[in-house]
């Protein structure tokens, strides 16, 4: 069994100790709603907001979407170019 070379630190010596036991907290008491009021308030005005702004983000990643796309059948179509050229020289030799 190989033995360390370098410095060494002896193995810790673990000491007992006692646990004294705590005393208990009591429960929170729990929170108290009032049943007639909704959680969340919509108003008009609200409602517009959220639906003007969630047809801005559908447009928006709309757009992105639709210009990746623009851009992959761009670089399809530089690509198929280049095959063809390619053909056209090599098809010569």
């Amino acid at each position: 069994m190989p033995q360390p070379t370098g410095l060494a630190t002896p193995p810790a010596i673990a000491e007992p100790t006692t646990i004294t036991p705590d005393t208990p907290t009591p429960p929170p008491a729990p929170a108290t709603r009032n049943p007639t009021r909704a959680a969340v308030q919509l108003t008009p005005g609200t409602v517009l907001a959220l639906v003007g702004g969630s047809t801005a983000v559908v447009l928006v990643v709309g757009a992105v979407l639709v210009s990746m796309l623009l851009a992959v059948a761009l670089t399809a179509t530089s690509v198929a170019v280049c095959a063809v050229a390619v053909r056209s020289v090599a098809a010569r030799r």
